[in-house]
């Protein structure tokens, strides 16, 4: 039988949080010492290597988190390697005699912490997973024939038509015992190397955001006091401020899924205000519908979704349309303006991602996947859920696609979401002058030339 002196290890990953924090509470309830675990790894199979722009918002994260723990009288634990091993190595280092930890939805994700289960189960130490990141889990939401959706509208109809989410849970107070994880071996957090470095590039991701749960929940808050009444109107209107800006703690976790619902449910005020409250429900809705794709579907960020969409013959790829896509530089204002402020900021307006993907994939006849990665790359919301799926559905790819034979084209959607330039001039400095590029395309040619190979697909 175990010590009821044993030190409990709560293992953080995409979660990094203090309030509603399954795993966190269940090991601060049992009275026992704790100590918090974040490994950062980028080394077991399957396990994609973070992007620049999430590797210095993580940094900022765990800063942040370890403030918040330190309140409650939890260290936290830095380490780097192959997660499985690191957790073993910290819960035989520390004599543990329990791990718990937030579930995750990706493939390999997944049979890591399977097979971490069933070993520290196997040795005597209890190991426990919490529901924390989605509002409904991937194997409760299926159809009558017990198929995953491929279709939004009827999925969150599944998902609404049940029970409520369950209420979040507040903050832990202080742990009665404190513990000591000397002996785990703790990385400083400069020793995850996630910061920019020769050169740094973030002074505009610095200028833009304040990582941290503390920061998510005051951005929860200003956005439901401020924005949410204007947000159906106007959340495509990228000049406008009134989107949540969510994503990035979402993604962290600095915030969970279930405190933005009741947050949002609880207040839905007159006409105006419902409505935006319903959109906004209904984007957290999208959010799931990716990972429970991902759930179904790991390799989304590789495979398309659609499978005889992988036999598109993709031209071979110009380099030089590539970057000039990816510096802004095609010649046309908005797509320009959006992958600048991506450039910038780490984040860009959902609108004009829809836009830029598009002229990528459709005008560009270039393969979704370079999209993807740049966007893996420079985004700090980029989740391995979210971003494939997105990708996938604008390429005309994945699951409840946008046709391929939709094209956004980015002169009419300035026209009609920009119409004063206002964006385009935010972002573009040059916009309007000689220093301007001339378009790198005919939009009414290269729409015409992704038909044709679409059709092409559809013929064979």
């Amino acid at each position: 039988m175990r010590d009821a002196n044993e030190t409990v290890v709560v293992w953080f990953r995409d979660d990094l949080r203090v309030a509603d924090n399954p795993a966190l509470r269940a090991a601060v309830e049992g009275g026992r010492p704790v100590v918090a675990l974040f490994v950062l790894d980028e080394e077991s199979p399957g396990i994609r290597p973070l992007g620049g722009a999430a590797r210095w918002w993580l940094h900022h994260s765990l800063e942040s988190l370890a403030a918040s723990l330190g309140g409650i009288g939890v260290p936290l634990v830095l380490r780097s390697g192959p997660a499985a091993a690191e957790v073993r190595a910290v819960v035989e280092a520390l004599d543990a005699g329990a791990v718990h930890w937030n579930r995750r939805y990706g493939g390999p994700e997944r049979a890591v912490d399977a097979g971490l289960k069933e070993g520290l189960r196997g040795a005597g130490v209890a190991a426990e997973s919490h529901g924390s990141s989605l509002l409904f889990e991937p194997w409760t939401i299926s159809t009558a024939a017990g198929e995953p959706y491929s279709v939004f509208t009827p999925f969150w109809r599944a998902c609404t038509s049940g029970p409520e989410p369950r209420a979040p849970f507040p903050a832990p107070g202080p742990v009665a015992r404190p513990a000591d994880p000397s002996a785990a071996g703790s990385l400083p957090l400069s020793g995850l190397a996630l910061l920019p470095a020769g050169p740094d590039w973030a002074g505009g991701l610095r200028e833009a955001w304040t990582p941290g749960e503390a920061a998510a929940t005051r951005r929860l808050r200003d956005f439901l006091a401020d924005d949410v009444e204007g947000y159906a109107a106007t959340r495509d209107t990228p000049s406008s401020p009134t989107t949540s800006r969510l994503s990035p703690h979402l993604r962290w976790g600095e915030i969970g899924p279930h405190q933005a619902w009741h947050a949002a449910a609880r207040d839905r005020g007159g006409a105006a205000r419902g409505e935006g409250v319903a959109r906004f429900l209904a984007e957290l809705g999208w959010r799931e519908f990716a990972w429970h794709t991902l759930y179904h579907f790991p390799d989304l960020a590789t495979r398309s979704w659609r499978a005889g969409f992988d036999a598109f013959a993709w031209p071979r790829l110009r380099p030089a349309d590539l970057l000039a896509w990816q510096r802004g530089r095609t010649g046309f204002g908005l797509v320009d303006a959006g992958m600048r402020e991506l450039w910038r900021t780490g984040w860009m307006h959902n609108r004009v991602r829809m836009v830029t993907a598009s002229f990528l994939a459709k005008n560009l006849l270039i393969d979704w996947r370079f999209g993807e990665q740049w966007f893996w790359d420079t985004l700090v919301d980029a989740d391995a859920a979210s971003n494939p799926f997105n990708w996938q559905w604008v390429a005309g790819s994945g699951a409840d696609a946008a046709p391929y034979f939709r094209v956004f084209n980015p002169e009419l959607q300035a026209r009609k979401f920009d119409p004063d330039g206002a964006y385009v001039r935010g972002n573009v400095a040059e916009w309007g002058t000689a220093e301007y590029p001339d378009p790198i395309v005919d939009l009414a040619a290269s729409r015409a030339e992704a038909l044709a190979a679409y059709a092409a697909l559809r013929g064979r």
